[in-house]
């Protein structure tokens, strides 16, 4: 079969190339594109340019190797697309999206935070404080804020931090 006078197979392969070669451009300028899934809601760059990749990769492959008609390529190359471009979203697109983007933590995010002491605190000196969060512990060098010893065991909240130093007081629980 022909399409504007070249062959279907050389179209598969056209856009194969197209397309691929699109996504990987998309990789290196994704955010600049990500305006355009953001502002139409339906219509995601990484879908329909992975739908015309499987496509356009079944087609030609099915052209090249099998003696079926073209019409009955495209439908079966339509389909099986569709289907591994749901598979593609639903259980890698969804759950990336989803995730959490860092888990890093900023010393200022520590302020507030209510720590246990593991290594005593003592009058104008320096122990250390471990702080339970959500991705793990945080294990940070502290100082008394008011000057006063802190044992071991305690409970402490964090009011400051200072060069990776926490400044802790004793924290009462009601």
């Amino acid at each position: 079969m022909e399409l504007f006078g070249i062959p279907i197979q050389t179209i598969y392969l056209y856009t194969l190339i197209i397309s691929g070669s699109l996504i990987i451009l998309y990789l290196f300028l994704g955010d600049v594109v990500e305006g355009i899934s953001e502002a139409t809601g339906f219509l995601n760059p990484v879908l329909v340019l992975a739908f015309l990749t499987f496509m356009s990769a079944i087609g030609y492959l099915l052209e090249a190797f099998t003696g079926l008609s073209s019409i009955l390529i495209i439908v079966i190359s339509s389909i099986a697309s569709l289907i591994l471009d749901t598979l593609l979203n639903v259980f890698v697109l969804i759950p990336l999206a989803n995730a959490e983007e860092s888990l890093v933590y900023t010393e200022d995010s520590l302020k507030g935070r209510i720590g246990a002491v593991i290594i005593p605190i003592p009058e104008n000196g320096f122990g250390e404080v471990l702080i339970d969060s959500i991705s793990g512990r945080i294990s940070k060098p502290a100082t008394s804020f008011e000057n006063k010893e802190i044992e071991e065991g305690k409970k402490v909240l964090v009011i400051d931090v200072k060069d990776g130093v926490l400044y802790v007081v004793p924290h009462n629980q009601y």
